[in-house]
């Protein structure tokens, strides 16, 4: 069984180095200067926000500042844990609310800062911290035993995410209550195998049991429960997640919740942190089973869903993303989503709410702690993304570097640097979309993994190459996608952008973290015409995933169709067209990365 790499010891580059770095500069790097709910939050001794916002904003803020080694932001991470810490109660109590209020505190955030703790733990071994993540567990088993805790409403459907700090203590203090609380929390925790039926059908109702965020959240309960409690695993992941994909998938790997799942529609939304936490339960649940299933899927959602969702610089996101988003403009009336407000989809500050605004970092950074696992002897790459591992295997200091464009690039090597001879293994995962596999020159089968069980002294190299050709890929109502590798592409629409500076409760939108509106320019209704699908390369810019200057796209055929609104709406199109015959003589037009497109046409019909 393998296990992911300690997080010290791993060096991100490339692009996923400048992404990073594009964080750190943009909203989740600065949110503790111009956000009052982290500037002033009560975890600290201010008068705002007490409860989710802070520990999700460390939460990604942490990886971020110590992948980085970046002094100023790793003292700033420090002085929110140990300010934290400091205000943490006699009985082990670390929540801000007073003694009277505790049982009306709805403790996932309890769950959350505990969670917090255990990253930072995982990056400097404080043991300040690490005591005060012991106390403030065992004061929730002290609590339970008495019967002063209970579960309900977040807590009651997030109580999984306690597994995570609950697993970190117990490998540290292997204590019989760290098991029993465990349980507790398991018996008190919704179950989702209740709710699979309203599953099937979107609502506009608001509900616990189909919120997109706990949804995405709870695919890992099983895994990380079983795996704490040495109980059986049914894989019940997967079961919810061939359901889910049936009933609500979309394109790019997510499913629709916005902000409750929302049925199979293009045009519906996806709430962005739904896709973060969705990537953590992927990265979470291959970490527990070692199936590589949870690796293909993080990976389309990565590459596609997350960037989608974000402004180039990420100073601003959409709370709710469209797979066929044809406009970010507020809704004058009724809002088309289903349970959220009609600027959920503009790139600004905190549209709709501050949650994703907190959260949403963890994304890339969680990522790029995934790239490397480890056991006594083997080292395994789970993602060709370019990344440094600096371990010991035998006592002698070993190097794995990974140089690649991936995603946007097929290509890579792995060069490894033994200071002294040393056997080990070590395995790589080849995408399974690779219909060819080149290591070293020589075409290879694609197996799933390659293995090299060697001696190694010194410094190797390995180049790999995966093949892939451009391909269309059905979609519910007769339309169809095009995908390449691992990315999904779309149709850009160009657009005229709307700067909205103002202040509302107390909370200050200006530039460069102000609202956008994105007006569409131009026609939109379009089919596929023809089967010609012709891959382009470029230099691109210094942004990864660039929505003016993307490093690769695809030419294809288009030709005009009838395609209607949805009804009642001017700026949001129908699930599907009227028809797919052509009005019009083909026209060559120019797809790029989903991620890149923030005004975009995905999903379309052959003509």
């Amino acid at each position: 069984m393998y296990d992911y790499c300690s997080p010290k010891q791993i060096k991100p580059g490339g692009w996923l180095l400048k992404q990073l770095e594009i964080e750190a500069h943009g909203l989740a790097g600065n949110l503790d200067k111009i956000w009052p709910d982290v500037r002033e939050s009560a975890w600290i001794g201010g008068d705002k926000e007490g409860w989710e916002r802070v520990p999700y904003w460390l939460d990604g803020f942490i990886p971020l500042a110590f992948l980085l080694d970046d002094e100023d932001m790793k003292q700033r991470a420090r002085r929110y844990v140990s300010a934290i810490a400091g205000f943490q109660q006699e009985d082990g109590w670390i929540c801000p609310c007073s003694p009277e209020k505790r049982k009306s505190y709805d403790i996932w955030s309890w769950f959350l800062i505990a969670k917090v703790f255990a990253l930072y733990c995982e990056y400097t071994d404080d043991k300040m911290i690490e005591s005060a993540l012991y106390r403030t567990v065992k004061c929730m088993y002290e609590m339970a035993q008495k019967g002063e805790l209970s579960l309900f409403s977040w807590g009651k459907f997030r109580w999984y995410e306690c597994f995570i700090p609950l697993t970190f203590l117990y490998e540290k203090y292997p204590e019989n209550w760290i098991l029993e609380l465990g349980v507790i929390l398991k018996q008190q925790g919704a179950d989702y195998s209740d709710y699979c039926e309203l599953w099937k059908r979107p609502l506009n109702h608001w509900k616990l049991e189909t919120h997109i965020v706990n949804i995405a959240m709870m695919l890992k309960a099983e895994a990380v429960s079983c795996h704490l409690l040495g109980d059986a695993c049914t894989d019940r992941a997967e079961y919810f997640w061939q359901l889910l994909e049936r009933y609500n998938g979309t394109a790019v790997g997510v499913f629709t919740g916005d902000e409750c799942l929302s049925g199979i529609g293009n045009n519906h939304g996806t709430e962005l942190c739904s896709v973060v936490e969705l990537m953590y339960s992927c990265e979470i649940l291959y970490g527990i089973t070692g199936n590589d299933i949870w690796l293909e899927r993080l990976e389309k959602m990565a590459f596609n869903a997350l960037p989608a969702s974000m402004s180039d610089d990420m100073w601003t996101h959409q709370y709710d993303q469209q797979v066929n988003q044809i406009s970010c403009m507020r809704f004058p009336g009724k809002s088309f989503f289903r349970t959220n407000s009609g600027e959920s989809h503009l790139f600004g500050l905190e549209p709709n709410f501050g949650c994703c605004t907190a959260n949403h970092g963890q994304g890339w950074p969680k990522l790029a702690m995934s790239i490397f696992q480890k056991k006594e002897n083997s080292i395994q790459v789970t993602m060709m993304l370019p990344c440094e591992l600096h371990t010991k295997i035998q006592e002698a200091d070993v190097t794995v570097r990974i140089d690649t464009q991936y995603p946007f690039r097929h290509s890579g090597t792995f060069t490894v640097m033994a200071e002294q001879p040393t056997e080990f293994e070590l395995k790589f995962r080849i995408p399974k979309w690779a219909k060819k596999v080149y290591i070293n020159g020589r075409e290879t089968e694609n197996c799933g993994y390659y293995s090299i069980c060697k001696v190694w002294n010194g410094t190797e190299s390995i180049p790999v190459e995966f093949e892939d050709t451009p391909h269309f890929v059905t979609r519910p109502y007769d339309l169809f996608t095009v995908e390449y590798g691992p990315l999904v592409f779309a149709l850009p629409l160009d657009f005229a952008c709307h700067r909205h500076e103002y202040e509302k409760d107390g909370v200050e939108r200006k530039f460069p973290y102000c609202d956008y509106e994105l007006e569409r320019k131009g026609e939109w209704r379009f089919g596929f015409s023809g089967e010609k699908l012709e891959v382009s390369k470029a230099q691109g810019d210094e942004i990864p995933f660039s929505s003016k200057h993307p490093s690769v796209s695809i030419k294809a055929s288009f030709q005009r169709i009838a395609w209607d609104y949805a009804d009642g709406y001017e700026t949001v199109a129908e699930k599907y067209p009227e028809s797919n015959v052509p009005l019009s003589e083909p026209q060559e037009m120019v797809m790029i990365p989903y991620g890149c497109a923030k005004l975009r046409m995905t999903e379309m019909p052959r003509v």
